[in-house]
């Protein structure tokens, strides 16, 4: 009969005699779920190539539905109405629609038109939007971008009068208000210009311009990417370069370069000046102080530096 038979080939056809798993392997793989994608397998490139991705999106700077802000404006109305008095450039003024009514906004509303200054008038949200959601009190400045003169400038200004010249350079003062008030005295004592570093340094922000009380807007400053560069050009010109420090040998009555150009370093309060500065300046001049202070601030050193250069040229 069919299927009896002993004789080869005589089974049902089709069907092979190799010996199957019996379900062995399909069993051991249950509840594996799938093979997971090469950027999951910790040891496969591409799940390191994920991973750098995903650290590159992390440390990217989040986007804000604030307007930055930066330091050209200023807000509140006392320090509008300071940086109006003192004279800061103002780019654009704006007040608040509804803004309460106060003197200090009526001596700003009355300053604005006493010296034809356009107030755009905005509403409250609009404001907020423009300042970064800054406190504003309804008033605010913005302030243009400061224009720094090249160096080389300020260097040709100083040896136009070379009995007088005179360039304060600054090194790690990084306080905009200690800036401010340098160049406040090196305008009022008769420098050329001021020198700042483009790293470590304080720039001409809005406190920095408050704090001139307008002389920025009549010295020159120049912002230099090495100072000890400059230094070096600056004494290689003829220049006698001069650092103010705490332990320096010669006192500030015997401030040398009577004769040329002087170039005044003043380091910070706390750090006083970098080593490379020091080994590029001509002399390290001290001021006489009591032992029970430590030290000066650095911008009362650069105006009692800077009267006593104006008092032995004079």
């Amino acid at each position: 009969m069919p299927g009896n038979s002993q004789r080869r080939g005589a089974g049902r056809r089709g069907r092979s005699n190799t010996a199957g798993s019996g379900g062995r392997i399909r069993r051991s793989l249950e509840g594996r779920g799938p093979t997971p994608k090469a950027e999951d397998r910790v040891y496969h490139k591409a799940y390191k190539a994920k991973q750098e991705a995903l650290r590159r999106q992390a440390n990217r700077p989040r986007k804000t539905t604030r307007t930055a802000v930066g330091a050209d404006w200023v807000v509140g109305r006392n320090p509008v109405l300071e940086a109006l008095e003192v004279g800061l450039p103002v780019k654009q003024a704006y007040v608040a629609d509804g803004a309460e009514r106060d003197d200090r906004l009526r001596d700003i509303l009355k300053f604005a038109a006493e010296h034809s200054l356009p107030l755009l008038q905005v509403t409250r949200a609009e404001l907020d939007r423009v300042t970064g959601g800054l406190v504003h009190q309804g008033v605010a400045l913005q302030l243009p971008a400061f224009e720094y003169t090249d160096v080389e400038d300020v260097f040709d200004a100083a040896f136009e009068v070379p009995s007088q010249g005179l360039v304060v350079a600054l090194d790690g003062v990084t306080d905009p208000r200690n800036l401010g008030a340098i160049i406040r005295s090196a305008a009022a004592f008769g420098a050329q210009g001021v020198v700042i570093p483009a790293r470590r340094s304080a720039s001409m922000t809005a406190a920095a311009w408050k704090t001139s009380a307008g002389a920025a807007a009549r010295i020159p400053v120049a912002k230099v990417t090495n100072l000890n560069q400059t230094l070096r050009k600056a004494s290689d010109a003829g220049f006698t370069v001069v650092g103010l420090a705490g332990e320096g040998e010669t006192p500030l009555s015997a401030l040398p370069g009577g004769e040329g150009p002087v170039l005044l370093v003043v380091g910070s309060e706390g750090e006083g000046l970098a080593r490379l500065v020091r080994e590029h300046c001509d002399a390290l001049v001290a001021i006489p102080i009591a032992s029970t202070v430590e030290s000066l601030n650095a911008s009362v050193a650069a105006s009692i530096a800077l009267y006593e250069i104006t008092q032995q040229r004079t």
